[in-house]
């Protein structure tokens, strides 16, 4: 077991528990099984053995499809915990999985929460709320989901601790806009503070990740296809920057 914390009652450690979780993604074990990654709202990330859902004749194997939102039971294990008992709360999954471009999507949503919830049974209610409501604008497609997964990454980012500066130089405190970023100083930088290699962005560009990074939807949905591939561009650069390595499904999200 990780060294994140264990299920606790007034008697000491618990048998069974239960909280709310979103299945980040799942493995196959032996014939039958498959271990579910979660991230739950009150015991952080939890990976589970779901015991016989591959069969036709499981009872909860669909409700244990990656991107669900779950109400769960399982019963505390030395290594692995057993599932015992699901209840479905929103099926995002069925519906994003019906579109490639919402599936990558929400793939790499989950890669970047498992990331940044590592520790197990370290409560990250925050980041479970984040993510819980990413899945929903995504699904519901209220707002193209490259702003939806871009809005989801700087804000993730922002809640583990590394919100980038999209107005103000990160270095001296000027007053922006400014034209430069950069992902190793923490986001705008002005002429004087500039590193080697910062980008140039458009001042569109900028204002573009702050309204992402505030959830100011007006101005990201009104924001054109030039500006928005920019900004991915270097939110793809902050994000590995700050998680040390790429994620392998960011490569799959389709950026049209």
């Amino acid at each position: 077991m990780g060294p994140g914390r264990r299920p606790v009652g007034e008697n000491g450690p618990v048998k069974l528990y239960r909280d709310e979780a979103v299945v980040l993604r799942t493995h196959k074990l032996g014939e039958a099984d498959r271990i579910i990654t979660l991230l739950t709202r009150e015991h952080g990330q939890v990976r589970a053995v779901a015991k016989g859902v591959r069969r036709t004749s499981s009872k909860f194997g669909a409700r244990l499809e990656p991107f669900g939102v779950v109400d769960i039971q399982l019963h505390l294990g030395r290594s692995l915990d057993t599932i015992t008992q699901v209840e479905t709360i929103a099926p995002y999954g069925r519906n994003l999985g019906e579109d490639y471009g919402l599936y990558t999507t929400a793939h790499a949503m989950a890669e970047t929460a498992a990331r940044l919830t590592e520790i197990e049974r370290e409560p990250f209610p925050q980041q479970y709320l984040l993510l819980v409501g990413a899945l929903h604008s995504l699904a519901t497609r209220r707002h193209a989901a490259s702003l939806v997964l871009d809005s989801y990454l700087l804000r993730a980012l922002a809640v583990a601790g590394w919100a980038p500066s999209c107005y103000d130089c990160v270095r001296c405190g000027t007053d922006g806009p400014h034209r430069g970023f950069n992902a190793a100083a923490g986001g705008a930088v002005c002429d004087s503070c500039r590193p080697p290699g910062s980008a140039s962005p458009a001042r569109e560009t900028m204002s573009l990740l702050g309204a992402l990074l505030s959830g100011d939807w007006a101005e990201a949905d009104a924001s054109e296809p030039r500006e928005r591939k920019e900004a991915s561009g270097l939110v793809a650069s902050y994000l590995q920057w700050h998680l040390e390595r790429q994620l392998r499904s960011l490569r799959m999200v389709e950026r049209a």
